[in-house]
């Protein structure tokens, strides 16, 4: 693991300080497409978790071993092969949301998140670091799918967990929350919901940091001054 990284770093950077859909703007495909609803973004970020630890997993193991001029196919390789993966297993097990997710399940392969990590840190740092990068990355970018996908059903259809069945089977069938009775606003689930949505989510990082950036400083200035202790040192 470099120097200057240590697992803390790795889970602020993942979770906050270089999140890769608010700091990043990386996945943003997948990202607005399927936040319609939290079970969608909720599935997807699942599968893109997986995909995540296993790829950076797979790349640091072999890092000391790849030709650069074979590099970055050897890594889209491994990710697709981890995206078929996970692309199967929802098909056994949550098919009906797979069937609605679509395409963007297997475009997994392009996102650039994925790449993104395994160049930049997975194959440059040993295991651990490497799949620890990848899960915090990985949460990262889910939460704010989950916080699209949750604003924007809340707002488009007054509701908040619905269909969670496709998802975690017939124990989640009754998870949905009514908040709005016979509400619908289209606007909020249509993609120009999306970019919207991800626009207030981006600007409310911002100013959040900024508030941080702006308490750090006003520490920084109240912080006591060491005293210097000058003594005169007579000879005789």
């Amino acid at each position: 693991m470099s120097a200057t990284k240590s697992y803390q770093e790795i889970t602020a950077d993942g979770l906050w300080n270089n999140n890769p859909a608010l700091v990043q703007l990386l996945g943003l495909c997948p990202l607005l497409a399927v936040t319609g609803s939290v079970v969608n973004a909720l599935g997807l970020g699942i599968a893109t978790i997986l995909v995540l630890v296993g790829s950076n997993l797979s790349v640091s193991m072999i890092r000391n071993y790849v030709p650069e001029q074979v590099r970055l196919p050897a890594f889209v390789m491994i990710i697709a092969s981890f995206v078929t993966c996970a692309e199967l297993l929802m098909q056994a097990f949550t098919y009906e949301l797979y069937l609605i997710l679509g395409i963007f399940i297997p475009l997994i392969v392009t996102n650039c998140v994925i790449l993104g990590r395994a160049d930049a840190f997975a194959s440059k740092n040993p295991v651990i670091p490497a799949a620890t990068d990848g899960l915090m990355m990985g949460i990262g970018f889910t939460l704010v799918l989950v916080l699209l996908g949750g604003m924007r059903e809340l707002i488009g259809q007054g509701t908040l967990f619905e269909n969670m069945q496709l998802l975690f089977g017939p124990m989640a069938a009754n998870w949905k929350i009514v908040v709005f009775e016979d509400y619908s606003f289209l606007f909020a689930i249509l993609p120009p919901g999306a970019f919207v949505g991800m626009g207030l989510l981006i600007a409310l990082k911002n100013i959040v940091d900024g508030h941080l950036k702006a308490r750090a400083e006003r520490n920084k200035v109240d912080e006591p001054k060491p005293t210097v202790d000058r003594r005169v040192r007579v000879t005789g």
